[in-house]
């Protein structure tokens, strides 16, 4: 079953929430008729360039279930781009792929007609701002509205994650622990929005104040407001968390709002070689810790002193470094004393970099870093150390680097200086 909100009223008028509503909760009469469960997910999704993040999410939520969890839970996609063609195509391809699970009411797919969004009237300087945090806002009160009688609790994800196996009886086994009225907001990631749990009586609640500042803060901003307003003081996170970015996908509030929305380049262009000196097997290889599947890393009883290094076979202007290490589903596994080291300057064959500079510790087992240019160029090794002995498995999800090699660089600047002498 598809679901489209009709299309009412004037393009310059927007309406209020209750109207908003009153034109969805219809659709959802049927919808209740047929099933009511105990989860929904929500995700909001637009077009973007490269590999369509909705599907991998859908793979991985339904993937990552049981079948007697995806009883439990419904789906709720809004499709909040303007094309009518990626929306189409979208449609066709969500319904060849999740036939059983639209046909059940455990998918569901809504879109918003244009005349929902309101107009963004800022000054220059801050248009582009505005209309981001408003678009962002407007989305997500949409999919809360209408998720509102579907189920007991709503979760929101975003449309480029994978989820940890089982994640549904992880989080009723959390919210078990706590009683009803006691928390407002879990949160199952400590990323922006991602992972959040919300109870779907405040939803109607929360979408009228995302629509009461639309234009002035992050959806995630907005989030943690309303957990405060509504007496939750403190973050309640939830570990292991159970979501995790996939590699490609950059949220609103990592973009750079004006003039910068270009998304960082693919690792892949930085080809590399991974050795190590720790133990290890042939299916859980050093090389599985420099790709962007979901392949792994693993030794055990590491040492001071062991490395995972990878090697760029052509230097690099790098900016961010990510690791990742220990288990998704139980936090188990992680490189719990360890640094990160860049290198430079590699002889020999195979080759090994001359000098390193630390770029920073892990902390509980994880690092995301930018880099400075300082220190950023020229980098041919990314090297993750071991600080102390360790007894029993490592895991080493991924080291994920962004950067471009430092010849296209070099390439485009001296362009540029022909360019400026032929002027």
């Amino acid at each position: 079953m598809f679901l489209k909100v009709i299309n009412h009223g004037s393009k310059n008028n927007f309406r209020s929430l209750d109207d908003w509503q009153n034109i969805t909760f219809k659709y959802l009469k049927e919808i209740q008729q047929r099933r009511k469960t105990w989860l929904t997910v929500g995700i909001t999704s637009e077009s973007r360039e490269g590999p369509n993040g909705l599907l991998d999410t859908l793979a991985s939520l339904y993937h990552t279930s049981s079948t007697s969890e995806q009883k439990q839970m419904t789906v709720l996609v809004h499709l909040a781009d303007s094309d009518p063609t990626w929306i189409r195509r979208t449609i066709i391809r969500i319904s060849s792929l999740y036939r059983a699970q639209i046909l059940t009411g455990q998918l569901l797919l809504i879109h918003a007609p244009p005349d929902a969004y309101p107009a963004v009237n800022d000054t220059q300087n801050e248009v582009s701002r505005g209309q981001v945090y408003s678009k962002q806002n407007v989305d997500h009160a949409f999919l809360m509205s209408f998720a509102t009688k579907l189920s007991t609790y709503f979760l929101l994800i975003e449309d480029n994650v994978f989820c940890a196996p089982n994640f549904v009886n992880h989080i009723r086994s959390k919210v078990g622990y706590r009683k009803p009225n006691t928390w407002v907001l879990l949160e199952f990631s400590n990323m922006g929005f991602l992972g959040k749990l919300l109870h779907s009586r405040d939803l109607p609640l929360l979408a009228h104040f995302l629509l009461l500042f639309h234009k002035e803060r992050s959806l995630s901003w907005l989030l943690l407001h309303f957990r405060t307003l509504l007496g939750q003081q403190s973050s309640i996170l939830c570990r292991p968390f159970l979501f995790y970015h996939r590699l490609t996908h950059l949220t609103f509030e990592n973009k750079t709002l004006v003039g910068h929305e270009k998304d960082p380049p693919d690792p892949y262009t930085l080809s590399g070689t991974v050795y190590t000196d720790m133990r290890f097997s042939d299916t859980h290889s050093p090389q599985k810790a420099y790709t962007l599947d979901e392949s792994f890393f693993w030794s055990y009883n590491v040492t001071t002193g062991n490395y995972l290094t990878v090697i760029l076979n052509n230097p690099a202007n790098l900016n961010r470094v990510q690791v990742r290490t220990g288990s998704i589903t139980d936090g188990k596994y992680i490189l719990e004393k360890g640094q990160v080291e860049l290198g430079y300057d590699p002889e020999g064959t195979p080759p090994q970099c001359t000098s390193f500079t630390l770029l920073g510790r892990l902390v509980q087992g994880q690092m995301d870093q930018f880099i400075l240019e300082s220190i950023g160029c020229k980098v041919s090794c990314v090297k993750l150390a071991v600080n102390a002995n360790q007894v029993g498995g490592l895991m080493i999800r991924h080291i994920y680097i962004w950067g471009e090699n430092a010849k296209n660089r070099k390439d485009v600047q001296r362009d540029n200086d022909d360019d400026d002498d032929d002027s």
